[in-house]
């Protein structure tokens, strides 16, 4: 049971990523992602929303009639998003306001409803709990790698809003103070061209990796020497 855990875990956070791979919620991986602390944030947000939806579907799956599993899927994943827009609006007022629809919104964004019907409804409470949990914290990685990119670029500096999240910290001005900033890594554009270039590393380093393992298996077949 262990390693099945870990091979979900790790189908989440790396082999079936949410934007490198399966290319779902774009909406907020593109929008959210102009700082670490912001998209970390929703993507925090979205996987603890993700474990709760995958885990309370599982539990309940042999109950709900076939027919009607979607809306009821709909109504636990918008429950569950009301309680966290409320905690986070009561709790960390600051960083909510920042985020703004953007929490609301993890009701409609597709990975969420596509963890539940394709995982959650076929397999036990904790293993579909655990793929939540790691496609979400897989989609808060990228939006971490995004926006930091994005910021350093845009800024020249990393954790900008950090002290909206932990009162009395700063951001980290990386390039000089009269860095004039390009906008271009700020703007949209910019965050379809570095998403874009990470999905191409990732499937160079994929690429490679499987070159070289088929190198390795013709070495070692009978009569390769």
């Amino acid at each position: 049971m262990s390693q099945n855990l870990t091979d979900v875990a790790w189908n989440g956070l790396w082999k079936q990523n949410a934007g490198l791979v399966q290319m779902l919620g774009m909406c907020p991986i593109l929008a959210v992602s102009t700082s670490i602390v912001n998209g970390v944030s929703l993507g925090l947000a979205t996987a603890l929303v993700m474990a709760a939806s995958n885990g309370v579907s599982s539990a309940l799956r042999n109950y709900i009639p076939y027919e009607i599993r979607i809306p009821v899927f709909i109504l636990i994943i918008a429950a569950l998003v009301t309680m966290l827009d409320l905690a986070m609006n009561a709790w960390m007022h600051p960083i909510y306001l920042v985020l703004g629809i953007y929490i609301p919104l993890i009701v409609t964004n597709c990975l969420v409803l596509a963890r539940v019907e394709a995982f959650a409804a076929k397999n036990g409470v904790l293993a579909s709990t655990v793929d939540g949990a790691a496609m979400g914290i897989g989609l808060a990685l990228l939006l971490g790698v995004l926006g930091g990119i994005r910021e350093f670029f845009g800024n020249g500096a990393l954790f900008n809003g950090i002290e909206l999240v932990i009162p009395g910290t700063h951001a980290i001005q990386i390039l000089s103070g009269d860095y004039p900033g390009f906008l271009f890594a700020i703007l949209p554009p910019g965050a379809f061209i570095t998403l874009a270039c990470l999905i191409a590393a990732k499937n160079w380093a994929q690429a490679r990796k499987s070159s070289s393992v088929r190198v390795e298996a013709l070495g070692c077949a009978p009569g390769a020497h």
